[in-house]
């Protein structure tokens, strides 16, 4: 194992989605709202939201423990995992991450906020996922073309 046998993705995904979400929280008390729908309406969408997301990161998460590789992207990767949520997306992750972030829309009632999760999956796209992708087609070759021949990057 050398110090380059990970993806090198431009910072940790759980950290770059809690920046947007203080940045935006702040925005949203200090600058400017546009209301998205009643409020009560938000509020069972944001629910439903927020039981899901957490469901699916930690799916995520018990599935690579269960198949002994690393969960932290500056980690080496040691296996492919195709089971749990990773047979419908190949990042259930930073999809839970991008949930979130519409919880966090739908629970401010506000469009702006909401609308941050267009640059948090680009930042998660270029700045993580496609990192993710090279590197694991370089270290395991056809196997992981294979996965990505058969399950969708997002969704």
């Amino acid at each position: 194992m050398t110090d380059n046998d990970n993806p090198g993705v431009v910072a940790f995904p759980p950290l770059i989605w809690l920046v947007g979400a203080v940045i935006r929280a702040l925005g949203h008390f200090f600058v400017i709202r546009l209301p998205i729908m009643s409020y009560s309406a938000c509020l069972v969408c944001g629910i439903v939201l927020v039981v899901l997301a957490p469901t699916l990161a930690l799916s995520a998460l018990v599935t690579m423990k269960k198949a002994g590789t690393n969960v932290n992207p500056a980690e080496p990767a040691l296996t492919i995992v195709r089971g749990g949520p990773y047979r419908f997306t190949r990042n259930p992750m930073y999809l839970a991450l991008c949930l979130l972030q519409v919880v966090l829309g739908f629970f401010l009632n506000d469009w702006i906020t909401l609308l941050f999760v267009v640059p948090l999956a680009l930042i998660m796209h270029y700045g993580v996922i496609l990192r993710e992708e090279r590197y694991l087609t370089a270290k395991f070759g056809e196997p992981y073309l294979e996965l990505k021949r058969a399950v969708r990057r997002w969704l």
